[in-house]
């Protein structure tokens, strides 16, 4: 199961919401299709298209690092800043544990290190945790998280690397 990983389109926003409004159904994290454009920035933010539609999505945006956005108001991405937010990324339901979640990180790990961006960094909400580590995020306890977040959300951060080179012969 591969599909295409492409930029936000305009008409992508409202299946964006929708998606972001079943990842979080029964919780106060959901900022509907306002609070998730202000979250998100051209050039990192990302839709997984399969079939015809949309099944995940990655939203990013360039953040001091050790902060994270604030769920209550909109956000600036800041500029000229080495560090690139990962926002939020949700899959569809009944596609997840297949790997499609990796697939976004990866393709937002590639463009962050295409732009220059020497860190990256997120807020895993309570569990998430295990899923970021694998990723090579590491957790920051003395980083504040805004109480939106919920309890057990822990700001992490991680490197972007150079891709390894080949060696030559």
């Amino acid at each position: 199961m591969t599909g295409l990983v492409r930029g936000i389109a305009e008409a992508d926003w409202p299946r964006i919401a929708v998606l972001e409004a079943g990842a979080y159904a029964g919780t106060a994290l959901t900022e509907g299709e306002a609070g998730l454009r202000a979250h998100a920035s051209a050039g990192t933010s990302f839709v997984l298209e399969l079939d015809g539609r949309i099944a995940g999505y990655v939203l990013a945006l360039p953040y001091r690092r050790f902060r994270c956005p604030d769920l209550t108001r909109p956000e600036r991405a800041v500029p000229h800043t080495a560090n690139l937010h990962l926002h939020d990324l949700v899959v569809s339901a009944p596609l997840r544990r297949r790997g499609l979640g990796t697939r976004l990180v990866r393709h937002l790990t590639d463009t962050a290190r295409a732009q220059g961006f020497a860190t990256m960094s997120l807020v895993a909400l309570a569990g998430r945790e295990p899923f970021w580590r694998t990723h090579g995020y590491r957790p920051h306890p003395g980083a504040r998280v805004p109480a939106g977040y919920g309890s057990g959300a822990v700001y992490m951060s991680a490197q972007v690397t150079a891709p390894l080179r080949k060696a030559s012969r």
